[in-house]
């Protein structure tokens, strides 16, 4: 299809990923209980732009740019890493009834989801190892093929991300009810963002 082959493994794989616990998943699930619909759509979006211009730097050969200069990679992955844990020990720090760390309109979720997106540079590196195993090299079409995979991805990840918006709306509405527990899940999702930032900060 293509010139893409095994296309129904790919979709699969693809799916398989997207529910791999994430900086993505967290902050889809923060901007939702936070911003509610809206919000979570917002940070849904960012995450899919985040992930084409991912994609589309591999495709145009930024993976083996970032691998020819390991220290610019590394500067982008310390960056990264600690985006991520500011946001964390902001969200741990945070007072009851303070303002949320993630701001409240879905422009600005928007643009929150696809900063943690683009602070991982391994993604690069991913796309351009993984997107050749479906490639199918007599059948391709050049960025007709690229594109269609990237406009795979990009529906797959708004499905997945509307299910999940909708999915931690219903749940939040209920825990906005008793705000400890609102809480206690903020801090919780401080330190995951922390332990995230740590694991970035130490990948090779």
């Amino acid at each position: 299809m293509l010139g893409v082959t095994d296309y129904g493994t790919f979709v699969v794989t693809i799916i398989v990923f997207l529910l791999i616990p994430g900086p993505g998943n967290l902050a889809l699930i923060t901007s939702t209980s936070k911003g509610g619909i809206a919000g979570g759509l917002g940070a849904t979006f960012g995450v899919i732009l985040g992930d084409q211009v991912l994609m589309w730097s591999a495709v145009a050969g930024v993976a083996a740019l970032l691998a020819a200069y390991p220290d610019a990679f590394h500067a982008v992955q310390w960056f990264g890493a600690a985006y991520l844990a500011y946001l964390g020990a902001r969200m741990l720090l945070a007072k009851p009834g303070a303002a949320p760390v993630l701001n409240i309109k879905a422009g600005h979720y928007l643009r929150q989801a696809m900063a943690i997106t683009l602070l991982n540079p391994k993604a690069i590196l991913f796309y351009m190892a993984f997107f050749p195993l479906f490639v199918d090299p007599a059948l391709q079409q050049g960025l007709l093929t690229y594109a269609f995979m990237a406009a795979t991805i990009a529906v797959l990840t708004f499905l997945y991300g509307l299910t999940s918006v909708l999915l931690t709306h219903f749940l939040a509405e209920r825990i906005r009810a008793n705000p400890k527990i609102s809480q206690g899940l903020e801090k919780l999702a401080g330190v995951f963002l922390i332990g995230f930032g740590v694991k970035l900060a130490l990948q090779r």
